[in-house]
């Protein structure tokens, strides 16, 4: 049962919360002791509301989620984690999360408070509405760079980042949704009722315009906001954002592949390197240029 419910709460989703670390870098202070390490006690808490927020929507879903083709085979749809249990555990999770939040810092478990409040509405009916749907993802992305943000004292960050990450969040959130209309073709709305709202030429605009919107801002990001070096040399990371994109909508396109974003991420070497390259330079210019 300990098993099941630890597939239960997606440990490989976590890398999402990864984007909490994003004031911790970008504030030049990721070398910083005392920062590092709140903002690292700040994301094992976000991996653990992020687990009750998978808990509570698969308990919601778990009927649907039977008549899917492979997510019937999750630990709570399948029966090999009871209800009851998957229960008793998300409670005591929200309640563990919220408590060590607080005593980490109060504005940070205002920002996990919330960011649970309103994915569990979207677990219970906002997934239910097309676009909507997407922004609320989009909102718990950005939820986590703030996240981060009131975890240390930032002096350098700058908002260019949170409309970045907003963009950024949509793309993915669309392309997933292209991936599993085209996935389950004409049985969509049957697995999930939102893809009733969208068709793959709608969905393709969607992204068309939110990828080149997010190349854009990302660019005007590395010359124009007030933390970069002043050489512009972090227009020199833009060539790896820009081959992450296209790959990502070439694995959607060609390889239909998409519909778990983190899977890309954890299974995609050409995408791999390329973020572990920006990675680099991104610490190297900052840091070390």
């Amino acid at each position: 049962m300990l098993s099941a419910l630890f597939k239960t709460m997606r440990p490989r989703q976590w890398t999402k919360n990864v984007f909490i670390f994003a004031a911790l870098v970008f504030d030049k202070q990721l070398f910083v002791v005392d920062s590092f390490l709140r903002t690292l006690a700040g994301f094992a808490l976000f991996c653990l509301i992020s687990s009750c927020v998978y808990i509570f929507n698969d308990l919601a879903d778990v009927e649907a989620d039977r008549q899917h083709p492979e997510k019937k085979n999750r630990p709570i749809p399948s029966g090999k984690l009871s209800v009851g249990a998957a229960w008793a555990a998300g409670i005591l999770f929200v309640v563990v999360a919220l408590a060590a939040s607080h005593l980490l810092a109060p504005t940070f478990s205002l920002v996990v408070g919330t960011y649970f409040i309103l994915n569990l509405a979207y677990s219970l009916s906002l997934k239910h509405i097309p676009i909507l749907d997407v922004l609320i993802i989009s909102a718990g992305f950005v939820l986590r760079v703030g996240a981060g943000v009131t975890l240390i004292a930032v002096q350098r960050f700058s908002p260019w980042l949170y409309i970045v990450m907003f963009l950024l969040s949509l793309f993915l959130g669309f392309g997933k949704r292209r991936a599993e209309l085209a996935l389950l073709a004409h049985g969509a709305g049957a697995h999930r009722k939102v893809l009733d709202g969208y068709t793959l030429p709608l969905l393709d605009q969607y992204i068309m315009i939110v990828s080149g919107t997010t190349i854009v801002a990302y660019s005007l990001y590395t010359f124009s906001a007030p933390n970069v070096p002043e050489n512009h040399s972090m227009m020199l990371t833009i060539p790896f954002m820009v081959y992450s994109i296209f790959r990502y909508l070439y694995l959607i396109e060609i390889k239909h592949a998409g519909g778990t974003p983190e899977e890309v991420l954890l299974s995609d070497r050409p995408f791999q390197i390329s973020m572990l390259l920006w990675a680099a330079a991104v610490i190297v210019i900052f840091y070390f240029a």
